[in-house]
């Protein structure tokens, strides 16, 4: 199956807003040869897409920002990388996105740019296009990078392992020196072979990992990938344990993974239980502009003491059905597809997971503690978000750090001349005959899900943490056993994958025996 090599300056991984900025970036040198390889079919599909809110736009008061990021984050926030966050971001929106690549955001009807606010927010800052922006600013990156020509896009291409020298050299002695990346072995979907690529330098833009959870707001692909073969290839994982769960998914049989928006609340929906009565004040004055943490345990306790299924987020005595359909169409129309008229009756909802606030721990430039290889967006942990993310700050996070690393890969690109026969080949696991059953892939990745759900979620114990590594230790012999003795697939790694994310979470909170942010310990 090791049939294809290839060779190339920088490898990006991912294709959301932070792989995608990057590669932009690094574009601006014509000489440099890029490759940028998704395991989707779509180019677009990633959580960037799915991002309902908005990214913070601006910042009257830098001193404000960012007494509310390390706010929302517990205290818990890297002081170093929210001040480049707060300095660098809005400047990027501005400069980048709406200048640049033309993204246009709501406006008012003289054109005026309608800034809106969210939870733990001290001001309306945040820029949205409707209840789509995500959506907008990722078709604008595709379209931008499509018409790159030094950037080669391959689809349907999913990481197995990072190359790294010494684990991946033929050379025995190269033990005594500094672990160095070299690139990434890859699998070929669709001609299903693995690919060799050697790269000078490599970027993590994988996503999250909400898929390791029975709900999740996350699109299919966020099941970890990149974390778990960054953390096999030795590089330092942190604050995995911080979870954050958004309190407002769709609560539908047939839609599993739609979120509503926190700017809903933000404009003025109310939460209330299925008597019709608010719950909130019990946990928090602010009510519905509580942070996310608050709001989703809140509702998580709601739902658990009442004996139901969901709450109730409403938004028609409080805007005109006309506001409601202009401010939120996706939602309105969604919703509406599903039975439910959000002009005239409120929405059913739950909490989800929604986003990792840990990952491969970087530095301001977006390097990991691996030579050569970087880490940017939702896989690597900056320590913006801390122990909790302050809303509409992820989209803008990726912005910045895309720029950052492909701003030092510029100035430190280096020579990296080493030929295939230094590299060992990948050695193939399975037997090439045995295709994967889909009922065992299903099965395992529904006890998966459920471990998490249940004993890693958004309330935690000492008990059902030490359950959760039990019994995820014991499917992961399971697994490995499995992968080992199966043709390699896409939904193989994947599962691979789960269950190594699952257990590192589980193992971090497990560890942590302090309440702080989005993770709960009770008693």
């Amino acid at each position: 199956m090791n049939k294809k090599v290839l060779q190339t300056d920088v490898l990006i991984i991912g294709s959301g807003i932070a792989g995608i900025t990057a590669a932009l970036e690094l574009a601006e040198n014509k000489n440099l040869k890029i490759v940028l390889i998704t395991r989707t079919k779509e180019p677009g599909e990633s959580n960037t897409k799915y991002a309902q809110g908005g990214i913070v736009g601006k910042s009257d008061d830098d001193d404000a920002l960012r007494e509310d990021i390390i706010k929302a984050g517990a205290g818990l926030c890297n002081p170093k990388a929210v001040d480049i966050l707060v300095k660098e971001g809005p400047k990027l929106v501005s400069e980048f996105l709406i200048k640049k690549l033309g993204i246009k955001f709501s406006t008012d009807i003289k054109g005026k740019l309608l800034f809106t606010k969210e939870s733990a927010h001290s001001s309306p800052r945040i820029l949205h296009a409707q209840d789509s922006t995500g959506e907008v600013i990722e078709e604008k990156l595709i379209k931008a990078v499509m018409s790159c020509k030094n950037i080669k896009f391959f689809n349907q291409h999913t990481l197995i392992d990072i190359l790294t020298f010494p684990h991946h050299a033929s050379d025995a002695l190269v033990v005594y020196d500094e672990i160095i990346c070299i690139g990434a072995y890859v699998f070929d979907q669709v001609n299903k072979q693995v690919k060799t690529i050697l790269a000078k330098k490599t970027v993590l833009a994988t996503g999250g990992l909400g898929q390791i959870f029975l709900r999740t707001v996350n699109c299919k692909g966020a099941r970890g990938d990149g974390l778990a073969a960054a953390s096999r290839a030795g590089a330092e994982i942190i604050n995995a344990e911080y979870i954050q769960f958004h309190p407002t998914a769709f609560y539908h049989r047939d839609i599993k993974n739609f979120l509503i928006s926190e700017a809903v609340r933000g404009e003025g929906a109310k939460l209330r239980n299925k008597k019709g009565k608010a719950f909130l004040k019990k946990c928090d004055p602010r009510e519905e502009l509580a942070p996310r943490d608050i709001v989703a345990r809140c509702i998580y306790d709601e739902i658990l003491n009442k004996d139901q299924n969901y709450v109730l987020l409403d938004l028609a005595p409080y805007m005109t059905p006309g506001y409601i359909k202009r401010r939120f169409p996706k939602i309105y129309k969604t919703c509406f597809k599903y039975g439910v008229d959000i002009t005239k009756e409120p929405i059913p909802v739950t909490p989800s997971a929604h986003y990792f606030c840990g990952g491969v721990k970087v530095d301001q430039w977006g390097r990991t503690t691996i030579f050569n290889l970087y880490a940017v967006g939702e896989v690597s942990c900056t320590g913006v978000h801390g122990a909790n993310r302050l809303a509409s700050t992820s989209l803008l996070e990726c912005l910045v750090w895309g720029k950052r690393c492909a701003s030092h890969i510029l100035r430190n690109l280096g020579k990296q001349d080493i030929s295939l026969s230094e590299v060992l080949p990948w050695h193939g696991v399975g037997k090439p005959d045995e295709e994967v059953d889909p009922a065992l892939i299903a099965q395992d990745w529904m006890i998966i899900k459920s471990t998490m759900w249940n004993y890693v979620g958004i309330v935690r114990t000492q008990k059902r943490l030490q359950r959760a590594v039990s019994d995820l230790n014991y499917l992961k012999h399971r697994i490995e056993k499995f992968y080992k003795e199966t043709r390699i697939n896409d939904e193989l790694i994947g599962l691979r994958n789960g269950i190594e994310i699952a257990l590192i979470v589980a193992e971090a909170a497990l560890r942590n025996k302090k309440s702080m942010g989005c993770h709960f310990r009770k008693n």
